[in-house]
């Protein structure tokens, strides 16, 4: 049995690079709050950020307890990226880009000249 070398997880250099991508992941999801009329500081609140998304995406904030729930959970999240693109004027196509790009398509989210549109059906 392979053990796990603990110094490579923890490196100055990894934990750096996480730290930086976590930052930019804050700043590019301040920019779609406000970009939707929501309070940017809202990216940076642990669980009240997901209450925005969710307020965003389905009009309904308190939704996002729904990720608690296992399987419920998973396909909630997956269904959050189709309705955030469509909130935006996005297609199909972009909601499968915010879901398996996630970081590169919130960046665009968050900086090309799309408005928000309020919740889509």
């Amino acid at each position: 049995m392979q053990s796990v070398n603990y110094d490579a997880i923890f490196s100055p250099a990894y934990l750096t690079f996480v730290s930086i991508l976590l930052l930019y992941y804050i700043f590019v999801m301040w920019k779609i709050f406000v970009k939707a009329g929501e309070p940017g500081w809202a990216a940076i609140i642990p669980f009240y950020n997901y209450y925005i998304l969710f307020k965003i995406t389905f009009g309904n904030g308190w939704l996002f307890l729904l990720l608690l729930v296992p399987i419920v959970g998973f396909i909630f999240a997956i269904i959050l990226y189709f309705k955030l693109a469509k909130a935006f004027g996005k297609g199909t196509g972009f909601g499968f880009g915010l879901l398996f790009l996630s970081i590169i398509f919130m960046s665009i989210l968050a900086f090309d000249s799309s408005e928000y549109q309020g919740v889509q059906n």
